[in-house]
């Protein structure tokens, strides 16, 4: 069974640091690109990063660059989104996507085929 699933949210102070991994099962995560987006209540689902599967391209949201940095692990079959200096604005729902076509940019949901089932990250004091 093809299964994303997301781990490491939970709550942190502002300034502080959260490692996002998303594990895949069922298949190969060396040939697909995978997309971090995080949802805020009440605000729609937003791209925050993207690591491309064949030369390892990485794409991030203006509001988290210098601040968060995508990587992937083939061998376990694991993409982490290592997140620093993390404020407020960052709090929601984070979820892991597998690329599947080309077409639409990275940025958008309708890019992707299989989504995790999200973890929540909360930025407060």
């Amino acid at each position: 069974q093809l299964q994303l699933v997301e781990s490491g949210g939970g709550l942190v102070q502002p300034g502080g640091s959260l490692r996002l991994s998303c594990a895949a099962s069922g298949f190969t995560l060396v040939g697909y690109s995978i997309g971090w987006f995080r949802q805020a209540p009440g605000k729609e689902r937003e791209g925050v990063s993207y690591i491309s599967n064949n030369n390892g391209i990485t794409y991030y949201v203006d509001s988290v660059k210098g601040r968060f940095i995508i990587s992937r692990d083939n061998a376990k079959n694991t993409v982490y989104l290592q997140m620093n200096n993390l404020q407020p604005e960052d709090t929601g729902v984070y979820y892991c996507a597998r690329r599947a076509t080309s077409g639409p940019p990275w940025t958008s949901r309708y890019a992707y085929d299989y989504w995790g089932q999200g973890t929540q990250v909360t930025v407060s004091s």
